[in-house]
């Protein structure tokens, strides 16, 4: 699967309502949902070693370690997005929309508290 990835707020309404659905996917297979099958789904080919460490390395996660569920533990995903879109774009990861991207959250799980990092 070839994704378009973007600095946008539609792009990670998709990208969270993506991960929720890979989690589930992932566990019908009994398989760990972690970063490293994540992006091997998501980007198939694409997902070289580099690939994958660069974007632990941006995230600051490590590639096997089980993710929570992101409807209840989304500060963890946030960040994997994060780096995601920034690895795929060639974007600083510091130059990410995260008001978008929060309120990407709230509207994939629209039930669950709003994530708001950079509350005053």
């Amino acid at each position: 699967m070839k994704m378009e990835i973007e600095n946008t707020q539609d792009c990670f309404v998709m990208l969270w309502r993506m991960l929720e659905r890979t989690r589930r996917f992932l566990k019908t297979q009994s398989r760990r949902f972690c970063i490293r099958n994540v992006l091997k789904l998501w980007f198939e080919n694409e997902a070289t070693d580099d690939f994958i460490w660069e974007v632990c390395r941006i995230c600051e996660q490590e590639g096997w370690n089980e993710l929570p569920p992101p409807r209840f533990f989304p500060r963890k995903h946030r960040e994997l997005l994060r780096a995601i879109v920034a690895v795929g774009t060639g974007i600083s990861f510091y130059r990410i929309n995260l008001k978008a991207l929060d309120a990407a959250y709230s509207v994939a799980f629209p039930h669950s508290t709003p994530i708001n990092v950079n509350k005053k």
